[in-house]
C-alpha cells in the first residue's frame, strides 16, 4: 500500500465533506475502507459523516473500531460518547466521556458532554460538578452555562438555575433556548410576567420555536389569560402537530374556559399520540363527566382502577372522587400523585413547635379566598375564632378577586398574605418566619392547589380540611379533619393521615342569608301539581348509575320532574338524550339558570326533595338545601366524598333520609313523593331544628375545631406523635385506639 493509495481518496473525501456533499464523501470513505479496513482517518471521518447524516448507531460502531486502533486518542472516545448519547445510551456514553477525560483531563468538550450524560441520568449534583469543571476550562461558553442551568432546574434549585441561564445570556444575548429554559424556571418561581417576557424574547429570536410557543402558553394560562394561552398552544401545534405536551395543556386551558367538549378533543389527541400518557385517562374521563358524556364510562373506570392497582399514573387524585367508590383506590391515586409530583422535601430542615405560648398560631392556606364554596363555608369560622387563644392568618395563592367575600375575609384575618408571586420554598420559609404552629390546607388536590408548600414542612403541624374530600396521601399531612361518619374507624387504613374527629366535619356560616325574592314555580318552568325532585350538584358528580336511578324514580312517580343546574347547552342536550334512552320524556328534566348565592338559596323553596349523587355527594350544596328547609335524600357510600350527605343528615338528626344502597335510595325517593304527610313532617322538623342545630352554628363548630387544635398542639409539645383524636360535643378530648386490621 502506497501513501498515494490512501491519501488521495481520503483527501477527496475530505473535500466533499467540507462542501457538504455527505453522500459522496461517505462513498469515498467506504471504498477506501474496503481496501484498507484499518485506515484510522477514514474510520474517523466516516464516523463523523454518519453522525451528521442521522445514523448515530453506525457512527458509534465506527468510532469504536477506530478507538481499538488508537485507544489513547481522547477525541475518538468523546465522539463515540456523543453518538451513544444521541441513541439514548447514556451509561456507555458516560463511560466513553470518562475515558476521554482520563486521557485528556482538560478536554472541555468531553467534560461538557459528560455533564450532559449525567443530566439525562438525573444525577443532578454530578452533572453540576461536571459543568463547573467545563466552565473553569472555558468560562465564556454559553452552552455549558445553559446546560448547568438545566441541571440545577432538574434538582429543583430554581434560583441557581436562573443565575446560570442569565450567565449564558450574558455571553450569548441571542441564545433562544436559554431564554426559553429561563422562562420555565421563572414559572416555577411563580414570576409569571417575567416568564412571559422570557418566552416572548425566545420567540422573537426564533419565530418558529415550538417549545417556546408552548411555554408561552403555560405562562399565559398561569396569568389567567386562557384564550391567549390556547392561541399560543395552537401556534406551537401548527409547527409540531404531534406535540403531546401542547395538546395536553391546550386541553387544560380549554377546561379552565369551561369549553369542555374542546378540552376532551385535545385530551383524546394526547392519548392517540401517546396511549400511556401519565394521568391522561383520568383527566379525559373527568372532562367528559363535566358535560355528562358517558361514552366508554365503565371501561375507562375499570382501566383506571386496574392501573392504580399496579401503581400506574393513570389519573390525578381529584377525578377519583367522582369516579371511584373505593377509599382504598382513592388513597392509591393520591399517593402515586404525591410521590411523583410533590414528594417530601427536606431542604429547609426540620421545624419544631414553639414552646407554650399565649396564642396558637394558625395559617389557613387556600386559593379560594373569594366567592367560592370553601370560603362560604369557612367565613363564619374565621370570624368566630377566639382571638385571645388563637392568632389566624390567611395564606392566599389564588386570584385577587375583588368581590364582597374577599373584602369580608380580609377584615377577618390578622394577617392576609398574597403569595401568588412566591415560590413554594419562599412561602414555606415565610410560614416558618411567622412561627406558625398549625398550617391548615384548604385546597388539597384541587385546581390551583400548592401541596409543594407543605411538602417542605412549612409548620410543625399540618392538616388537611374541607377543600379536598379524601386523603391527600401525603406523609407530611399529619391530620385530616373529619367526623366518625365520613371516616369510620374501620376505614382508617385507607387514609395516610390521622383523624381529628369533630362532632360534624363540615363548617357552616351562620351569617348565610337568602334573598327576599319569592320564587314561584312558574318562573322556574314548573307547575304546582308537579312533584319536584332537584339536584344542584355540579355536572361531573352525575354518574350513569345515579342518573339511571333518577330516571327509574321519575318513571315510578307520575307528574314528577327533576330540576337540575343549567351548566351548559351540552350538558342539557346530553342528559336529555340519556333520559330518552331510559324511556323517560326529556321534558321532565328542567334546567334552572345560575343565580347569585342569595337568590339561589331562595329558589330552593320551589323543590320538594333534593336527590344526592354517588360516589361524590353534595357537600356545601347539601347544607345549603338543609338550611333552606329542603330535605336531602342521600345514599351512603364508602369514601369521604360519598359519606358527606350522611354526615350532614346525622348532624341534623335526620338519619331516616340516609339510604344504605341505591335500591333503598330509589324506594325512599318514591315513598316520600307519594306520602306528602311524611315529607311535610320531615320538612317541618328540618326548619324547626335548623336554628338550634350545631351544624349551622359557626361559633359552636369553631369551639370544637379549636379544642382539636389545642389537643394536637399539646401532644406535639409532649413529644408525642399524631394519633386519632376525637372532640365530642362538650369539647372533651379522647384519643382513639387504632382500628383492628
Amino acid at each position: 500500500m502506497t501513501r498515494k493509495d490512501t491519501d488521495e481518496p481520503l483527501q477527496r473525501a475530505l473535500i466533499q465533506f467540507q462542501r457538504g456533499a455527505l453522500r459522496e464523501a461517505r462513498i469515498l470513505c467506504e471504498r477506501l475502507l474496503l481496501r484498507h479496513p484499518a485506515h484510522l482517518d477514514a474510520l474517523r471521518l466516516l464516523g463523523v459523516i454518519q453522525g451528521q447524516s442521522g445514523d448515530p448507531a453506525r457512527a458509534a460502531v465506527l468510532f469504536e473500531r477506530a478507538s481499538r486502533l488508537d485507544p489513547d486518542d481522547p477525541h475518538l472516545h468523546c465522539m463515540r460518547g456523543v453518538a451513544l448519547q444521541s441513541l439514548g445510551r447514556y451509561e456507555p456514553a458516560l463511560a466513553s466521556f470518562v475515558r476521554a477525560l482520563e486521557l485528556k483531563p482538560d478536554y472541555h468538550d468531553a467534560e461538557t458532554n459528560r455533564g450532559g450524560a449525567l443530566l439525562h441520568l438525573e444525577r443532578w449534583d454530578d452533572a453540576i460538578a461536571s459543568f463547573d469543571r467545563a466552565i473553569a476550562l472555558a468560562p465564556a461558553d454559553s452552552r455549558t452555562w445553559s446546560s448547568r442551568g438545566n441541571a440545577f432546574a432538574g434538582a429543583r434549585r430554581w434560583e441557581a438555575a436562573l443565575v446560570s441561564y442569565d450567565r449564558a445570556l450574558e455571553f450569548d444575548p441571542e441564545f433562544a433556548d436559554a431564554y426559553s429554559n429561563r422562562g420555565n424556571v421563572l414559572l416555577e418561581l411563580k414570576r409569571w410576567d417575567e416568564a412571559l417576557s422570557s418566552f416572548e424574547r425566545a420567540i422573537a429570536l426564533r419565530p418558529g420555536f415550538a417549545a417556546a410557543l408552548y411555554n408561552r402558553g403555560n405562562a399565559l394560562r398561569e396569568l389567567g389569560r386562557n384564550e391567549a394561552a390556547v392561541a399560543s398552544f395552537d401556534a406551537a401545534l401548527a409547527l409540531t402537530p404531534d406535540y403531546t405536551d401542547a395538546w395536553h395543556n391546550r386541553g387544560n386551558a380549554l377546561q379552565d374556559l369551561q369549553r369542555f367538549s374542546e378540552a376532551a378533543e385535545s385530551y383524546e389527541r394526547v392519548l392517540a399520540l401517546d396511549p400511556q400518557r401519565e394521568y391522561m385517562l383520568g383527566s379525559l374521563r373527568h372532562v367528559r363527566m363535566q358535560i355528562c358524556d358517558w361514552r366508554e364510562h365503565e371501561p375507562d373506570i375499570a382501566r383506571i382502577a386496574e392501573g392504580l392497582a399496579t401503581g400506574k399514573r393513570v389519573t390525578p387524585p381529584f377525578p377519583t372522587l367522582s369516579m371511584l367508590q373505593s377509599a382504598a383506590q382513592q388513597r392509591l391515586a393520591a399517593e402515586i400523585w404525591v410521590h411523583h409530583r410533590h414528594p417530601p422535601d427536606h431542604s429547609l430542615g426540620s421545624v419544631a413547635l414553639r414552646s407554650r405560648a399565649a396564642r396558637i398560631r394558625i395559617a389557613y392556606l387556600s386559593g379560594d379566598f373569594h366567592e367560592h364554596p370553601v370560603s362560604r363555608l369557612m367565613a363564619g369560622v374565621f370570624e368566630t375564632h377566639d382571638r385571645s387563644r388563637f392568632e389566624i392568618s390567611a395564606i392566599s395563592f389564588g386570584p385577587d378577586v375583588n368581590d364582597p367575600m374577599r373584602t369580608r375575609l380580609r377584615q377577618t384575618f390578622e394577617e392576609f398574605v398574597d403569595v401568588r408571586a412566591q415560590s413554594d420554598a419562599e412561602v414555606a420559609a415565610l410560614l416558618r418566619r411567622m412561627q406558625i404552629d398549625i398550617a391548615v390546607d384548604l385546597a388539597g388536590h384541587t385546581r390551583g392547589s400548592r401541596p409543594g408548600i407543605l411538602a417542605l414542612r412549612a409548620a410543625p403541624l399540618q392538616l388537611g380540611y374541607i377543600g379536598y374530600l379524601g386523603t391527600l396521601g401525603a406523609p407530611y399531612i399529619d391530620y385530616l379533619i373529619a367526623d366518625p361518619v365520613v371516616v369510620p374507624a374501620d376505614h382508617w387504613a385507607h387514609y395516610s393521615e390521622k383523624m381529628l374527629y369533630l362532632p360534624s366535619y363540615q363548617a357552616n356560616d351562620s351569617a348565610r342569608r337568602a334573598s327576599d325574592r319569592a320564587f314561584t314555580r312558574e318562573e322556574v318552568g314548573l307547575t304546582a301539581a308537579q312533584f319536584v325532585y332537584c339536584c344542584f350538584n355540579t355536572s361531573y358528580k352525575i354518574t350513569p348509575a345515579t342518573f339511571s336511578a333518577w330516571m327509574r324514580i321519575l318513571a315510578r312517580v307520575p307528574r314528577s320532574v327533576l330540576l337540575l343546574q343549567a351548566a351548559s347547552d351540552t350538558v342539557e342536550r346530553n342528559l336529555k338524550a340519556e333520559a330518552r334512552l331510559r324511556d323517560v320524556d326529556p321534558v321532565r328534566l328542567v334546567f334552572a339558570p345560575r343565580l347569585d348565592f342569595a337568590d339561589y338559596l331562595s329558589r330552593l323553596s320551589v323543590a320538594d326533595l333534593f336527590l344526592d349523587t354517588l360516589p361524590y355527594n353534595a357537600g356545601a350544596t347539601a347544607s345549603d338545601a338543609l338550611w333552606a328547609g329542603l330535605p336531602v335524600l342521600t345514599c351512603r357510600g364508602e369514601t369521604f366524598a360519598g359519606r358527606m350527605g350522611a354526615s350532614l343528615l346525622t348532624a341534623m338528626g335526620m338519619r331516616e333520609l340516609i339510604a344504605p344502597d341505591l335500591e333503598a335510595y330509589e324506594d325512599l325517593a318514591v315513598a316520600l313523593a307519594t306520602d306528602p304527610v311524611r315529607l311535610e313532617r320531615i320538612r317541618r322538623e328540618l326548619i324547626a331544628g335548623r336554628d338550634a342545630a350545631a351544624l349551622f352554628d359557626s361559633a359552636t363548630f369553631t369551639r370544637h375545631l379549636e379544642a382539636g387544635y389545642a389537643a394536637i398542639c399539646e401532644r406535639a409539645l409532649q413529644g408525642l406523635s399524631p394519633v386519632h383524636i376525637e372532640i365530642d360535643s362538650a369539647n372533651q378530648v379522647r384519643v382513639k385506639t387504632e382500628a383492628p386490621i
